[in-house]
């Protein structure tokens, strides 16, 4: 459990699998498969498809992953799985290299099985922090893990925009191709830094057999779930407050295109992110043990809360950016405390179903966020107003989380 380097190896998959989130998620697959993929597509269609993939990502990890965790922990398959999982997303990723201009479903389908195994993957790859940390560095770890990702993330980012940006400097003959070598990267990148965790993470023994079919073993821990006040209130108040995170990081480069913002300080901006994201997340998790993860998942919400109603009276770039700077002095440290304050109050021989609840309820919030905006500005003839909508996700979910009383914890 004290094993240093099972900690390190275990935190570096986040260095690994956070590639997928920045150049391919966030970064360049929106842009590359309407520009190259599906430019004869009308912009209408090219909308509609990438949605589907990104929904029916969403949805056969939700569905799927409280049974696939309880069938992780009663058998002792997290690191199987996990492996699994890295092996689809890194291979389909890399495999869009070869993808050829204008083959938009190839191309939207291994961007969907990318997405499944980036998202499957993280709900096997939380649950194991408990087999390598006792909770009293359960903070630290977490946010050791958010830093090395927002930190390998955006190096690999940077260097692909910079490929993408100076395609000559590398041997290539246009930005296109430089973008469908930084797919392939990210799927070696990915494979390559999570070797350590297969190597040196121990998972924890499986539990003996209770007589309980899988499906039986998933209701019981919905009921156990149902039952235990601290675990039900955490997930609530975490479904809300992530759900506009979440909404802010995949809206925020949309508001910046409503406002004029030139794409160049848009790339920069989430460069900026990424790289602040890096000391701050370990910064967090230092002060957790100080003075509580609670109070530091409080600073967290009271600044994006600021930020929101900020967003409202955005004017310039330098504005976004200094907006941009605080959502990195906090984005990595609600993430990644909020994972280990969970991992302190769920059964550690359950982790891995507990954590597929955990995993089912970030991909259902990047639903409900996206909507309410949305209709928002459908609603009212001003498109600042819609980002309002969601402080109230802010303030209730902070609400909820004081009442939640958790063990060895302050």
């Amino acid at each position: 459990m004290n094993d240093k380097r099972a900690r390190w190896s275990w935190a570096f998959y986040d260095w690994a699998n956070s590639s997928f989130a920045t150049t391919v998620m966030a970064g360049f697959f929106p842009l590359f498969f309407a520009a190259y993929w599906a430019r004869d597509l009308a912009q209408g269609e090219r909308t509609f498809w990438l949605g589907v993939a990104s929904s029916l990502a969403s949805v056969v990890v939700m569905l799927m992953a409280p049974l696939l965790g309880g069938i992780a922990d009663r058998h002792g398959y997290k690191k199987r799985f996990l492996f699994l999982s890295t092996l689809l997303g890194a291979l389909s990723t890399a495999a869009m290299f070869a993808v050829a201009q204008g083959n938009w479903p190839l191309a939207l389908t291994l961007f969907t099985l990318g997405s499944i195994g980036f998202f499957a993957g993280t709900s096997f790859y939380d649950s194991l922090i408990v087999s390598v940390a006792p909770p009293e560095q359960l903070d630290r770890l977490s946010a050791l893990g958010y830093g090395l990702g927002y930190l390998g993330g955006g190096l690999l980012f940077a260097l692909n925009v910079f490929m993408y940006q100076k395609p000559q400097f590398f041997g290539l003959a246009s930005g296109a191709e430089a973008i469908l070598w930084s797919f392939l990267m990210v799927g070696v990148w990915w494979l390559l830094f999570s070797l350590p965790l297969f190597a040196c993470v121990r998972e924890r023994p499986a539990p003996h057999e209770n007589g309980r079919s899988d499906w039986q073993a998933l209701m019981h821990t919905f009921r156990q779930i149902l039952g235990m006040r601290p675990v039900l209130l955490f997930l609530c108040a975490y479904w809300l407050y992530i759900d506009a995170v979440d909404t802010i990081i995949r809206m925020a480069v949309d508001y910046g295109v409503k406002l004029g913002f030139a794409p160049g300080s848009l790339i920069l901006a989430l460069l900026m992110v990424q790289f602040i994201g890096f000391p701050a997340a370990v910064l967090f998790g230092v002060l957790a043990e100080r003075v509580g993860t609670k109070t530091m998942i409080y600073v967290a919400l009271l600044v994006y809360a600021g930020v929101t109603c900020g967003s409202y009276f955005l004017l310039s770039e330098t504005q976004f950016f200094l907006m941009a700077a605080a959502i990195g002095l906090v984005q990595g440290g609600i993430q990644s405390l909020s994972r280990s304050y969970y991992a302190r109050l769920i059964p550690a021989d359950q982790a891995g179903q507990f954590f597929g609840f955990y995993n089912m309820l970030g991909k259902f919030a990047a639903v409900l966020g996206p909507f309410v905006v949305g209709q928002t500005a459908l609603l009212v003839d001003n498109q600042r107003l819609p980002i309002l909508s969601l402080l109230p996700f802010f303030i209730i979910g902070g609400l909820l989380l004081t009442r939640v009383r958790a063990p060895l914890i302050r």
